[in-house]
């Protein structure tokens, strides 16, 4: 592979990865209320799920989507149902976060999210979401010769994904400043009323995304 055809393609993952979207959501919720090993959980699930659309369009797979409306249809609903359930979690969250007629003992018991539901929110968010999947559709073609086997291709994916993690990693270590935060009812009350709503918003365009 070409060195300026990679560095293009970083350029371009750069530029998906810090645009807004669900992943820097997650982690604004995650990290303020639960910490840096959660936020770099959530991280790690990105990264995993990069690598399953990475495969399923190394190996055609996922091309599907393209090719079949009906296919591309129940993947999109999926992640759409995934992104709206996240929201609704957040929104009820944010509704036990601001009951003041909750005493304190009671408060404590709304736990912040463990290192396996963080990397299972990272990896679904991303997985179900058809987006990434077309990315890596899209790009390979455009930063990749016919000739050229599957070990470039992950170098792409790999690419992606160490980019994804600078990014957040610095996300993560600023945000974990605010965790003091987490302690205030109504911080933890207004950060997942964004949260949920965000994330609704988020899944409710998905649904309405067409294939073509």
């Amino acid at each position: 592979m070409d060195i300026n055809d990679l560095i293009t393609f970083i350029v371009v993952a750069t530029l998906l990865v810090i645009s807004p979207g669900p992943n820097s959501i997650l982690i604004a919720k995650t990290v303020p209320l639960s910490g840096q090993k959660p936020g770099f959980a959530n991280i790690g699930g990105f990264v995993a799920a990069f690598y399953v659309h990475g495969t399923l369009s190394i190996f055609g797979i996922s091309i599907l989507l393209v090719q079949s409306a009906q296919a591309f249809f129940i993947f999109k609903i999926l992640g759409a149902a995934y992104l709206i359930w996240v929201g609704i979690k957040s929104l009820i969250s944010a509704l036990k976060a601001g009951n003041a007629g909750l005493p304190v003992s009671a408060q404590k018991n709304i736990k912040p999210a463990s290192i396996r539901t963080a990397f299972l929110e990272g990896f679904f968010t991303n997985v179900l979401n058809p987006k990434v999947s077309l990315f890596y559709l899209a790009a390979f073609p455009q930063f990749m010769s016919i000739h050229e086997g599957v070990v470039n291709a992950y170098t792409l994916v790999t690419a992606h994904a160490m980019v994804n993690f600078v990014w957040f990693s610095i996300m993560v270590f600023t945000l974990s400043r605010i965790k003091f935060a987490a302690n205030n009812v109504r911080f933890k009350r207004w950060i997942n009323s964004i949260t949920g709503i965000v994330f609704i918003g988020f899944g409710s365009k998905l649904a309405l995304m067409k294939s073509g």
